[in-house]
């Protein structure tokens, strides 16, 4: 995908493109009024731009569209279903995201789904953590670490791993296949 063929896009289209890149609606609608976008670092500006002005209901409809960490069967659920913003690449990116998972010894899968469920008890959304990288290991040390905070600090930190996947996901977008 180009820069120009994200330029030309409809309304509606890129919507649906941005939200494979970020889950929330508000985000998707506002980066497709803001285009055109002269260059890859304007579309990265404009991004983190308009993610940090959201309001935390749109941070947590972004949050909810993603898949729990380990939990495969979660994956499969959210991202097999057809429909406009699940269509193309987004179950890929979340698999790929999510590879350090795949073949994690039951007890880690386990601790991750119990700290999940601790995470999601204690502030309200699931764990979000920009996982590419990442061993479940790895993964499960930073959610026990961030059990500690204080709301209002996870928040913040769930939003800043957020727009770290979302930068991602649009280089991936941009280095995806001519007319893709």
């Amino acid at each position: 995908m180009t820069l120009e063929k994200i330029n030309s896009l409809s309304p509606r289209d890129a919507v649906t493109l941005f939200r494979q890149c970020c889950g929330s609606l508000r985000w998707a609608q506002a980066m497709g009024e803001r285009r055109p976008f002269g260059d890859e670092q304007q579309l990265f500006g404009v991004a983190e731009e308009v993610w940090d002005a959201l309001a935390h209901d749109d941070w947590k409809e972004a949050f909810a569209r993603h898949p729990r960490i380990g939990d495969i069967k979660s994956l499969r659920k959210k991202f097999t279903r057809p429909s406009p913003e699940r269509e193309g690449a987004a179950l890929e990116w979340a698999k790929g995201e999510q590879a350090g998972a795949e073949g994690a010894s039951e007890k880690v899968l386990k601790a991750l789904v119990e700290g999940n469920n601790l995470y999601e008890a204690k502030f309200g959304f699931i764990f979000i953590v920009c996982a590419t990288g990442k061993s479940a290991e790895e993964m499960l040390s930073i959610l026990n670490q961030r059990l500690s905070n204080m709301p209002t600090e996870e928040i913040r930190t769930a939003a800043n791993e957020q727009a770290k996947i979302t930068r991602i996901r649009l280089e991936k977008l941009l280095s995806s296949a001519p007319g893709s």
